[in-house]
């Protein structure tokens, strides 16, 4: 039953699979591999984060001939952080064709940050196995790209970045702490402070360490945390 769902998936993205398997696999979450001993995305996620990680390479290398390479570094880690690939993932729906756990499923599952941003690159993953690298760079150019470029679109935002960059300005320190975790294992939650000098200038929650680190960042930001440090 599943593989006509993920045909379907297959087609409204114009992909002519070799092997329909792997992108089973790609959207198969391990809880839902610890009810049924089926194959879960975890080796197609490290390989497809290779795969993104290169692709994106060589975008920014041939787009911004004139950029420093800690610039590009920079830049790079905008595109293929965790909130970009879980945009990336629902703007291709591949959320919807998610096979999970019925517990993670209850627990929302579904819409959790750090799933569906891993099912990006696993589905990545799959799909240079199954139709090579060139395919892949064609596949992002045609379904991110538009996203890196559209000006409206602010998802790419990396606020732990820019409050580095305005704690640095003057010399002061910067350190995220983690002070809880709520929920159960499969469906916890974060909260973090984001501490300048080791005063509290922001707090925020999120599904993963990181996630709630840029959300403290975020609070601090919002906060105008630049002119607390003027």
């Amino acid at each position: 039953m599943f593989l006509g769902e993920i045909m379907k998936l297959l087609d409204d993205l114009k992909i002519n699979a070799n092997n329909e398997e792997l992108y089973i696999t790609a959207l198969t979450h391990t809880s839902y591999t610890n009810e049924t001993g089926s194959a879960n995305y975890e080796r197609l996620e490290y390989l497809g984060d290779s795969v993104l990680q290169l692709v994106m390479t060589e975008y920014i290398y041939n787009h911004f001939p004139d950029m420093l390479e800690g610039e590009m570094s920079k830049l790079r880690s905008r595109y293929v952080c965790e909130r970009a690939l879980y945009k990336y993932s629902l703007y291709l729906r591949l959320n919807d064709y998610l096979l999970l756990g019925h517990g993670v499923e209850e627990n929302g599952g579904r819409r959790r940050q750090a799933i569906v941003a891993d099912v990006f690159e696993s589905f990545l993953g799959a799909l240079y196995i199954d139709q090579g690298l060139e395919y892949v760079k064609s596949f992002i150019d045609k379904h991110i790209i538009p996203l890196i470029e559209n000006e409206k679109i602010t998802f790419f935002n990396d606020y732990k970045s820019t409050l580095q960059e305005l704690v640095q300005t003057d010399r002061r320190s910067l350190e995220y702490e983690i002070i809880a975790e709520d929920g159960p294992a499969h469906n916890r939650t974060y909260t973090a402070e984001a501490k300048i000098d080791n005063i509290i200038y922001g707090k925020g929650k999120g599904h993963s360490k990181k996630e709630a680190e840029q959300m403290a960042a975020k609070d601090a930001l919002s906060k105008s945390v630049n002119n607390h440090l003027e």
